[in-house]
């Protein structure tokens, strides 16, 4: 695929797919696009020069010169939307939640093996400059052995949020840690480690008959490395977003990520180190009344064409999205 301009295509054409269609236009060209409401896939389609579809199965048979199929469904049709287009022979850029079993996650790796296709999962917040800074601080060991981890996530979702959506829904949105959390549960597998033993809880404060699932959770965690940790998060911060943090403790220092979307360095004190000079964050999703996490999906494709068309190392792979979905599964299966 030298120099090759890649071909894309998109399943699920809500709002999340039109930023993927934005990116597609900088990094190759979207040849066709599928929605079940054939209005929504209309539009996206008119707007970038697309062929549109409502019919998944149609949609992959009659674009083979399609390299890479974005799955921008429900979490709840993920793993089905990419197990087809991996199937039919195309790489794949699933959003986030991978999806919502450990099952799911492992027929998705299992098909993009027996089809020798890439499976590309996004979690953009890996980009934000703060946490690619904390990782590097890690990495080369100058925070010393790290002793406990503490992430907090306090964020705001109104009932116009999950007014006439799949969203609040178990079997097509999962959880509130799968939704709005899953970047989070991902940073702290990426930083600290797999998670050994979990104790939570949870509960529906305010969105009785509005969300089948908790608004609410206190969790605490052993990781097998021996770090201890912490995750509080709610949806019910009033009005508004308040915090997205993670504090990380350790031997010879102490670093805090914070602003709204684990978007600023809040506070760091590091035996003879000081981080300096970070490049601004890309400003978060913006959905009107509320707003989602960074908006790194332009590093997420550069990431992607770098994979496929040269030597770039897959940024997120299918393993660590399984990984995300194995530790919220050990959540949700403590939760009291």
């Amino acid at each position: 695929m030298d120099n090759k301009r890649l071909k894309f295509g998109i399943i699920g054409c809500g709002r999340i797919a039109q930023r993927h269609a934005e990116h597609i236009r900088k990094s190759g060209d979207l040849v066709a696009v599928c929605d079940i409401v054939s209005e929504k896939a209309d539009d996206l389609a008119k707007l970038h020069g697309a062929k549109a579809y409502s019919n998944t199965d149609e949609f992959l048979k009659e674009h083979p010169e399609m390299d890479v199929v974005a799955i921008c469904s429900p979490n709840g049709l993920h793993a089905e939307h990419s197990v087809k287009a991996l199937k039919a022979g195309f790489h794949v850029l699933c959003e986030k939640p991978m999806a919502l079993s450990v099952h799911d996650c492992g027929e998705m790796i299992n098909m993009a093996e027996k089809a020798n296709r890439r499976l590309f999962i996004v979690k953009q917040n890996r980009f934000n400059p703060p946490v690619a800074a904390v990782k590097n601080l890690i990495e080369e060991g100058r925070l010393g052995k790290v002793y406990s981890v503490q992430l907090n996530c306090f964020w705001n979702r109104n009932e116009a949020y999950y007014k006439n959506s799949w969203k609040g829904t178990k079997n097509m949105d999962g959880g509130t840690l799968y939704t709005q959390f899953s970047h989070f549960v991902d940073l702290l597998y990426w930083l600290i480690g797999d998670v050994k033993t979990v104790h939570a809880f949870g509960g529906n404060y305010h969105h009785e008959n509005i969300i089948e699932f908790e608004d609410s959770g206190v969790i605490c965690m052993k990781f097998y490395n021996g770090v201890i940790g912490t995750i509080n998060y709610t949806v019910n911060s009033f009005d508004k977003n308040m915090e997205g943090s993670l504090t990380i403790f350790g031997e010879k220092g102490t670093i805090k990520i914070g602003g709204q979307y684990l978007n600023e360095l809040e506070y760091q004190k590091i035996d003879g180190y000081e981080i300096k000079d970070l490049p601004p964050g890309n400003p978060p999703n913006n959905y009107g009344q509320y707003q989602g996490s960074m908006s790194n999906h332009d590093k997420v494709y550069q990431n992607l064409v770098e994979v496929l068309t040269g030597n770039g190392v897959i940024a997120t792979n299918g393993f660590e999205g399984l990984k995300t979905v194995e530790i919220i599964d050990k959540i949700y299966s403590a939760m009291q």
